[in-house]
């Protein structure tokens, strides 16, 4: 019987690829249609290994979800940036490849980033949704977002709303 064992754990560079390759999956799952197709092609185009692997060399707070071999999703998160919101924290983005989502694994990472950013002094956090992406906006209202802000997001010439999410 072949058991594979999943972790949470902080990213190495060789996992640069793994993760951009999630990043390109997740990202046309969660927004063809959503995302102007030029503007959706060329910020995934901008997110490939080479970049994944400056981040994780400059320090970047940036956990996967290891699944043997292979790496199921990502999430990065940090010191909030919008300062006029009070939440200390942030969650810039946190994906899973399609295969791996629905199955609790996107959970488990938010419960990670959670765990990290009040061990490090961040106990309050932010994140950002499409307001047009309906299953990220059900999965932190099940996580118990309260929704605090709205805002604009240009993607070349095209606006569209996103929400802020914010969890004490």
């Amino acid at each position: 019987m072949d058991q594979k064992v999943i972790t949470i754990r902080q990213a190495r560079r060789v996992d640069a690829e793994s993760i951009a390759a999630v990043h390109d999956a997740a990202w046309r799952g969660a927004y063809r249609g959503l995302i102007p197709g030029c503007e959706l092609e060329r910020m995934i185009a901008r997110r490939g290994p080479r970049w994944w692997d400056a981040a994780i060399a400059r320090g970047s707070r940036l956990l996967v979800l290891d699944f043997g071999d292979a790496i199921g999703g990502y999430a990065s998160y940090g010191r909030n940036r919008v300062s006029s919101l009070p939440h200390r924290g942030e969650l810039f983005e946190l994906y899973l490849a399609p295969h791996f989502q629905g199955l609790g694994f996107g959970r488990k990472l938010f419960e990670a980033v959670r765990a990290d950013l009040v061990e490090n002094g961040y106990p309050s956090l932010l994140v950002w949704a499409l307001a047009d992406n309906q299953p990220a906006l059900g999965f932190y209202e099940r996580l118990g977002g309260k929704r605090v802000r709205c805002a604009p997001e240009q993607f070349g010439r095209e606006s569209r709303e996103r929400i802020a999410f914010g969890f004490e």
